[in-house]
């Protein structure tokens, strides 16, 4: 979702002035060759950790927090997405990008939860393969030995 948001030059102007205040005066025009990729690698190294709902960071921020919540609540399902992003636009965070683009997001969160899910059964089936191997050679040698008793 991060990328999708800054996609948005509006979005990636407000991420620009948050990463550089000092540039108070920079407008959608002045960014429109710069890439969300730019802004990040050129901003300073800041501790982006705290909840502003004034700045687009800690909205983002926000928004994650509120996620991760509503995952504890739900699990991975659409609910703990449409709840975030209920939520959310009640306090006001990403609201305008989430009232226009919300069907978007819940597809790329749904997306995510599909992700999530490959990656722990391929991990769950490693473990398990392992495991298998494991007790094969415990019984090739058990069966060596004269076999099990």
């Amino acid at each position: 979702m991060f990328t999708n948001l800054f996609q948005d030059k509006k979005y990636l102007l407000r991420l620009y002035k948050a990463l550089h205040p000092e540039d108070s005066n920079v407008t959608e025009e002045d960014i429109k060759d710069v890439t969300i990729k730019q802004i990040l690698v050129d901003a300073e190294v800041k501790v982006l950790c705290q909840e502003d709902e004034g700045n687009i960071i800690g909205q983002y921020i926000i928004f994650c927090k509120v996620y991760n919540e509503q995952r504890k609540k739900y699990g991975q399902t659409k609910k703990a997405v449409t709840e975030t992003i209920r939520i959310c636009k009640n306090r006001n965070v990403l609201k305008e990008y989430l009232e226009s683009k919300e069907q978007e997001v819940v597809d790329i969160m749904m997306t995510l939860f599909d992700d999530e899910q490959i990656l722990e059964a391929y991990a769950e089936d490693i473990k398990n393969n392992e495991a298998r191997k494991t007790a094969k050679r415990y019984a090739i040698t058990m069966l060596g030995k004269g076999g099990f008793q």
